[in-house]
This record gives C-alpha cells, structure tokens and sequence, in this order.
C-alpha cells in the first residue's frame, strides 16, 4: 500500500471517529465535537478550581456573597428543571454545584465545567442587583452547560493528537494533554479570570444564558440594559471580560432577537 493511500485512510479513519463523536447543545441544537467525557471534563475541572478558591481571597461581605449564592441557586434550579423537562437529567451526573465570590477589583466571573462558579467582587456595582448578577450567571453557567470548554479542548486535541480519546491522550501523551488543558482553562489568581472564549461561543452563552434567567424568575428584558452598563467599562476601554464578546450591536440586536423566546419562559 502506498504512502498517499496510507494517508487517505487515516483521515477517512480520522474523520469517521470525529463525525461519530459529535454532541448537540441544549436549546440551541448546535452540532459540536465532542472527544472528552464529562467526568474527565469534571474532574481536570474541580482540581483546577480548588486551586483557585485556596489561592483567593474570598469576600467577607456576607450580604453580597449571600447574593452570589442565591442567584445561582435560582439558576441552578432552573437548568435542572430545563434537563429534567427534557429528560435529559442524566446529562448534570457529576455536576457539584458551588458558587463563591472573590475579592479582586476584576470585572469578571466564569464557570468551571461541573458547576463551579467565580464571581470578583469588582463586577458588581456593574451588576447592581439580584437581576444583573442572573444576567452574568446565566451567561457564565451556560458556557459550562453548552461544553465549550469541552468542545475548545475537543478541537485541539484533534488537530495535534489526531482525534484521540482524552483518557489515551492522558497515559501516552501527559504533558501535551496538560498544556492543552490550560490553554482552555487557564485561570487562577494570577490571570484573573478564565481564557476568552470565541465570539460564537460568546453568542451562544448570551442565548442559553437569558433563557435559564428567565426560568428562574429573573426579567431577561434586563439583559441588554446590563451589557450596555458592562460595554460602558466606566467610560474607558472595555474589561478584560469583554474582549471577545460580540459588539455593543450585534449583542443588544442577538438579545432582542432571542428575546420573545427568553419571555416565553418567564414567570
């Protein structure tokens, strides 16, 4: 067998395990590679973020940390009501929900695959209330329920692996699995805040995000009004945060377009 069919097979071979490890994203129904099991995900994750929360100075304001907790516990309740509804319930095993807030001058927050979330204390006077904090919680916890980190991890894989299984990459292949990891999930006290995702991603986030604020009672009407205060950045440049969300427009425009369907879910 020459060397062209050699090659030819491998990537008939290559593509035919990628087609087969495809996964769909919840409301959007958005098609994504997908090589790396949740409870390899969880796992990477939780240590990662234990890690963080040791290196951190957790806020000692109880009123605003108590915040934190009870939105995502809203929010929390409301992606386990959308999975139960769809039977889908079997799909949040592993998760270990867990919702601190950080002291830090970031205007940031994100959430680890498995449910663990980061707010900085430099957020919210942007936020202001109950409902700013869902509109962020919301977005952040999407981004884990949609496994874009996952998916961003799934794709270098296979481009530098060839498509091959984590558990694999893991035992023959450590240390270029490991630089992978961090190349997605790189956050710590000496980053601020988790790597950007990409703007589809961003976009998604914002759609998944306002439905699950609106399951938990939050008014989804409030999240353009959120965003505006977010772009503003104080009246300097925009935060970190912002870096590779979708524009002031095309999020505000992404929003009103979702909206009706965001409504349709609150009470």
């Amino acid at each position: 067998m020459g060397k062209k069919s050699i090659l030819m097979i491998s990537a008939l071979l290559l593509t035919a395990v990628l087609m087969a490890a495809c996964a769909t994203v919840p409301i959007t129904g958005r098609k994504q590679l997908s090589l790396i099991s949740d409870s390899e995900m969880n796992a990477m994750s939780f240590q990662q973020y234990e890690q963080v929360i040791a290196e951190s100075q957790l806020s000692t304001d109880a009123e605003a940390t108590a915040m934190i907790k009870r939105v995502g516990g809203r929010i929390q309740g409301a992606v386990e009501e959308f999975y139960r509804d769809n039977g889908m319930s079997g799909e949040l095993k592993g998760y270990a929900w867990e919702f601190n807030l950080i002291e830090s001058d970031q205007v940031n927050a994100w959430c680890m695959p498995g449910g663990k979330v980061a707010f900085y204390t430099g957020i919210l006077p942007v936020c202001q209330d109950d409902t700013g904090i869902a509109v962020v919680m919301g977005h952040e916890i999407a981004h884990a329920i949609a496994e874009h980190g996952s998916e961003r991890m799934s794709h270098q894989i296979a481009v530098q692996m060839g498509g091959m299984a984590l558990s694999e990459a893991t035992k023959s292949k450590p240390e270029e699995t490991q630089a992978i990891y961090m190349s997605v999930f790189a956050v710590g006290a000496q980053y601020g805040a988790m790597l950007p995702y990409s703007r589809k991603h961003e976009s998604e986030a914002d759609h998944i995000g306002l439905i699950f604020m609106a399951m938990a009672g939050y008014d989804p009407r409030e999240a353009p009004k959120f965003w505006r205060r977010m772009s503003a950045g104080g009246g300097g440049a925009p935060p970190e945060f912002m870096s590779t969300h979708p524009s002031d427009e095309t999020r505000i425009r992404q929003l009103n377009e979702n909206m009706s369907e965001a409504l349709g879910y609150y009470r």
